[in-house]
């Protein structure tokens, strides 16, 4: 029988892993960061969505005023300037807020996913495609599809 002794691999602390480490240290941390903040992003433009959807306005002049509850004195009042169609403006401050939101979301997935390539990578021995060490002829050779 042929017996083919594999030496161990020994990992040696060099200069290059240390600033590895750092940076997909950094890499994750910033990218849970960014992820925390695409999620408050879309959680506070759903929030304005739902008070504009609520929302009762009247054009006063050359202003549009806009109320939650137009039977309370005390509600708060919005009021933007300028603005002679109430009716456009809070249809475009919708598309705009949706708009956000979504891009928020997407946003929040791809950081969500860079966290998750970042940590297998780190502890669970993922590959990305990345190698820094090309296959020689006999490594290449055993692995013929």
């Amino acid at each position: 029988s042929i017996c083919v002794l594999h030496p161990p691999q020994q990992r040696h602390f060099t200069f290059f892993s240390f600033f590895s480490l750092f940076f997909q240290l950094l890499y994750f941390l910033l990218s849970a960061l960014a992820l925390v903040a695409c999620v408050l992003a879309v959680a506070f433009a759903a929030h304005h969505y739902l008070q504009l959807t609520k929302f009762t306005c009247d054009t006063f002049g050359e202003s549009c005023q806009c109320k939650l509850d137009p039977a309370d004195p005390l509600s708060r009042t919005f009021v933007y300037q300028d603005t002679a169609d109430c009716g456009s403006l809070t249809s475009m401050l919708s598309l705009y807020l949706l708009l956000q939101m979504a891009l928020n979301l997407v946003a929040a997935l791809v950081c969500l996913l860079m966290c998750f390539v970042v940590w297998k990578h780190r502890y669970q021995v993922f590959y990305v495609g990345v190698r820094f060490q090309p296959l020689t002829a006999a490594q290449g050779a055993g692995q013929q599809v």
